[in-house]
């Protein structure tokens, strides 16, 4: 290739001094072709190379530094491979005899490659398609600051976009975050275009072909949409729901929303949802909400029930009455200790199932290690071994947002009674709450307290009184109650039956 100054001399030979190409050659030693060259084109010369130089040492690794460049794309920006990283993997696990600058030259130019790509403008027919994407945020509830994994999905052809706060991406929360995006949409769109998470991918084939988990396989059947997965790497093949992700990071979590519960939260989202309906993007000729009314009409209908969001999980309960999920242990009734049952893991709460029955019902605990009691399953040990009430951790617990009425009744019960006995009858009365609210139970133990009654039977009787206005039931007299409550037994003179002996006065055998 010769220079621009060469070319220069060139042309000035010929176009100016007159001289022939013959006379050129001799002159500069340069061939006929590039002097033919140079006199059609006068700008700076361009090297181009015509195939590309082979490497021996790198060509059998470029696919394995594709690949990891490629993983990259899915992973945190900062736990990325590093051109030295590459080097050194390349050469503890496959050997690689190269230079680490031939890699370093490498990786630069596929990365280049990768930042200058190309797309296609791309147009959606109503109901044809939707993009799904998981992000997180930072966010405050009940005054604890915590992670919340965003669900975001937006539709093609509206762009209407939907969010929702999970504590978790596992696979019940996928679940149920499509669930709640039908139900705000009011129908299923006919393809979903998601990454290859491990909630709906269990092994990546050849190709588009992937190994699906059969638990989305079920939830897909249920909504009757089709699935398509983007090539590992190449997160711009659903675009809208990536963009969705910072979209709702940076105008609706800005500065930190806090809320008393997950609920307040999602309610609140859902809101910044509806009101996107009154914006119009660029190139949409009406806002999104009317694009999304027009949408509508060509989206799946919801089936008549929910998918069970839910994922299955066999337990065992110990000799404490606890099931044990993920280091947090559940309490079930103490009749059902040492039972095999079955645990529904749901994004708010556990269900625990002994395949004839719900045995229990808790929230969903997100800590490690933690013991999640219901006290009403311990109460009816408690009211056979009423020593073990002062160390009992279910009431311990509940000692600590019940009402304070319950405490002045249970004083009142101990100045009456002896201490395992007010005990005992104090554990009737809790026992009421596995068939009436904790509300009535106050309002009764409020009355019994104002009319002297201080029995279990008593507290019954003003409650059934409550909660069956209608029903005709005789009222506690002035004179049943202390008899009720605190009537006194007298204990027989033991020597009296003296006489019933032999050779005693007034009595044979």
């Amino acid at each position: 290739m010769i220079t621009v100054e060469k070319k220069e001399q060139i042309r000035r030979a010929y176009f100016i001094e007159g001289k022939s190409i013959r006379q050129i050659q001799r002159e500069t030693g340069c061939h006929r072709r590039t002097i033919r060259k140079a006199l059609e084109d006068g700008t700076v010369p361009q090297y181009t190379l015509k195939r590309s130089r082979p490497s021996p040492v790198l060509d059998p690794v470029k696919p394995i530094i594709d690949r990891w460049l490629a993983e990259d794309q899915e992973q945190p920006r900062k736990q990325r491979h590093t051109a030295r990283r590459i080097y050194e993997r390349l050469t503890t696990e496959y050997g690689f005899q190269g230079a680490e600058s031939t890699v370093r030259r490498y990786v630069g130019q596929r990365r280049k490659e990768l930042r200058s790509q190309v797309f296609i403008p791309l147009s959606y027919a109503p109901g044809q398609t939707a993009q799904v994407d998981f992000g997180e945020a930072q966010v405050i509830i009940a005054g604890e600051l915590l992670t919340a994994q965003l669900f975001c999905l937006r539709l093609g052809y509206s762009k209407q976009p939907f969010v929702t706060a999970l504590p978790t991406q596992a696979q019940e929360a996928f679940f149920e975050g499509h669930v709640r995006a039908f139900q705000f949409l009011g129908g299923v769109p006919h393809q979903i275009v998601y990454d290859n998470l491990r909630a709906a991918v269990k092994r990546i084939l050849e190709g588009r072909n992937r190994e699906e988990q059969a638990a989305f396989i079920a939830f897909r059947s249920h909504y009757l949409f089709e699935s398509r997965f983007c090539t590992p790497g190449q997160a711009h093949e659903k675009g809208l729901a990536e963009g969705l992700v910072g979209y709702a990071r940076r105008n609706w979590f800005v500065p930190l929303p806090e809320h008393p519960t997950w609920e307040a939260l999602n309610a609140y989202l859902e809101e910044k949802c509806r009101a996107e309906g009154q914006r119009r993007l660029r190139g949409m000729e009406m806002t999104i909400g009317e694009a999304l009314a027009l949408e509508q009409a060509h989206l799946l209908p919801l089936p008549a029930q929910p998918f069970p969001c839910c994922t299955l999980h066999p337990v065992q309960a110990n000799g404490f009455g606890l099931v044990t999920f993920q280091t947090n242990r559940y309490s079930v009734p103490a009749d059902h200790a040492h039972e095999a049952c079955w645990l529904r893991a749901f994004v708010d709460r556990v269900e625990i199932t002994n395949g004839r029955q719900t045995l229990a019902v808790h929230p969903r605990c997100y800590g490690r290690e933690q013991d999640i009691l219901n006290p009403l399953h311990y109460l009816p040990l408690l009211e056979q071994r009423p020593g073990a009430w002062e160390q009992a951790k279910p009431i311990q617990e509940w000692q600590q947002r019940w009402p304070a009425v319950y405490d002045h009744y249970l004083a009142a019960l101990r100045e009456r009674l002896p201490r395992a006995q007010a005990t005992r009858e104090f554990v009737r009365i809790l026992r009421l709450h596995e068939d009436y609210p904790e509300a009535t139970i106050t309002q009764a133990l409020e009355q019994a307290l104002a009319t002297h009654c201080y029995s279990a039977e008593g507290v019954k009787h003003l409650v059934r009184r409550l909660t069956e206005p209608g029903r005709v039931i005789a009222p506690l007299t002035g004179d049943i109650a202390p008899v009720v409550s605190v009537a006194a037994v007298d204990w027989p003179a033991v020597e009296q039956f003296d006489r019933l002996l032999p050779g005693r006065q007034g009595g044979e055998l």
